[in-house]
């Protein structure tokens, strides 16, 4: 998607895309555009809906915002004209700005312009391209104001949630641990981070117990993932930022099988496919923030060889983990990840993503994450952010009285309370038994947020949540 610049369309052949904030319904005065006027009988600016007109060749989608209008709902809004409208589209597209518009808002309209272009339908045999992803296709922003920088803004983050909705949607047989790896590679080569990867072999070697325990039981060999990204200027008192996310291509529950929602099982890497969405989009953006991430990558199968109920396994911490529930096997491999991020490259501040537990959802359902922190910045910081953009956060407690659900009698801890209460906060006393008292470390247990329902596709498909939420975090760090 290339951008452009109008003072107006007068001379302006193609589509022409105008945002109107509610008027009064009963006005007499009827909205005008470059000569067309559309009275309020027909439409008056109410939030989600939208008037086609054509006149001298041009086809003019008047957009209703409402009264007011917040950033995930005018992502959303404009993701649905582009999705659902694209017979309407030419290939060249003119986008009005109101005047009252901020820079963020024109973000959220041009993110959601080229979100639209998802396809849901990767091995359909017949496909419509949509004509914002054709070689001559240009979008024209018309205002008195320069708002190109923020559009190539939003074009590059809508790229990397685009890249996460792939990654999470595409089947277990195609994304496994050893095609995400590739990916990394390939984007890393292709923005600017460094990626190493640890295989079968050389995990064992440094000794990833816990991470490699989880994916024994799959003939797809466990792949621990570690990028980094430091900047290319020179930064005076660089910030150092961890994340790690849950890369678990399909959870079958290992020998505690799943006896319901396995069918959704291959987006249980939604946590690592948000961390690896973040980083096309840290590096792409250029933040002046150095960021290692880590996204262990495994499947959870069923096998002779599957780790049982009652193992005794070593995490890479040096502590021993008794297993409750082979299907609580998202929490071994973070802790892994934490341990060897906090280990070996001692970031500042530290985010963990994962869709780990149901009781998260049970919390929540489906509106919000839920955050796990002591530290009252990084809680404040993270709901702001998320706020501004829609990805929203809410804080659980980790109080010592939870420590006696993850108190083994064989070993240090065990990976599962057993109990069918406070689920999500057990998880998160688990990763933080892991996290040697660090100081400034956030779990975001994203179950409910990460994938789910609406009105792009007939079934759960990704959300790429957490792509623009931690990249915002960093950027405002």
């Amino acid at each position: 998607m290339k951008t452009n610049t109008l003072q107006n369309v007068a001379d302006f052949s193609g589509t022409i895309l105008i945002p109107v904030f509610e008027t009064y319904s009963k006005s007499i005065v009827p909205i005008t555009f470059n000569g067309l006027e559309i009275t309020s009988k027909v439409f008056f600016g109410k939030k989600d809906t939208h008037y086609l007109a054509e006149k001298n060749n041009n086809a003019y989608v008047f957009i209703g915002l409402g009264k007011e209008i917040d950033y995930k709902s005018l992502k959303t809004i404009f993701r649905r004209i582009s999705s659902k409208q694209k017979e309407n589209f030419s290939s060249n597209v003119a986008l009005v700005i109101p005047e009252q518009f901020t820079q963020d808002q024109v973000e959220a309209v041009v993110s959601g312009l080229l979100l639209g272009t998802y396809d849901l339908g990767h091995f359909k045999s017949e496909k419509n391209a949509h004509p914002f992803l054709s070689a001559d296709f240009t979008l024209n922003l018309v205002s008195e104001k320069d708002y190109l920088a923020t559009a190539k803004k939003g074009i590059k983050i809508a790229k990397a949630q685009l890249a996460t909705y792939n990654l999470v949607d595409l089947p277990p047989n195609t994304i496994n641990p050893k095609y995400l790896a590739n990916w990394a590679k390939e984007t890393g080569e292709k923005y600017g981070f460094d990626v190493e990867v640890l295989g079968h072999d050389a995990a064992k070697i440094v000794g990833l117990g816990a991470f490699l325990a989880v994916g024994k039981g799959s003939e797809n060999e466990p792949q621990f993932i570690i990028m980094n990204y430091t900047p290319a200027a020179d930064v005076e008192h660089l910030k150092h930022v961890g994340l790690v996310g849950k890369g678990i291509t399909f959870d079958t529950g290992g020998l505690n099988i799943k006896t319901a929602g396995m069918l959704h099982m291959k987006c249980d890497m939604a946590g690592g496919g948000a961390v690896f969405g973040a980083m096309q989009l840290i590096a792409d953006l250029q933040l002046p923030v150095k960021v290692t991430a880590i996204v262990p990558c495994a499947e959870n199968s069923v096998d002779a060889k599957s780790f049982l109920p009652s193992d005794v396994i070593h995490s890479y911490s040096g502590n021993s983990i008794e297993i409750i529930d082979t299907d609580a096997e998202g929490r071994l491999i973070l802790a892994d990840g934490l341990s060897y991020l906090i280990k070996n490259f001692k970031p500042e501040y530290i985010v963990d993503i994962a869709t780990l537990t149901g009781s998260s959802v049970s919390t929540f359902g489906y509106e919000c994450g839920a955050l796990f922190t002591n530290n009252t910045e990084m809680a404040k910081k993270l709901q702001e952010n998320g706020d501004a953009i829609g990805e929203r956060l809410w804080p659980l407690p980790l109080w010592d009285v939870y420590k006696s659900d993850i108190e083994s009698d064989i070993a240090d801890v065990k990976n599962y309370s057993g109990k069918p209460v406070a689920g999500a906060i057990s998880a998160a006393k688990f990763l933080e038994y892991f996290t040697q008292e660090h100081k400034a470390w956030a779990h975001l247990d994203v179950a409910g947020v990460a994938f789910g329902d609406d009105e792009f596709a007939k079934s759960k498909h990704a959300t790429g949540y957490g792509v623009h939420l931690l990249t915002k975090f960093i950027e405002n760090l």
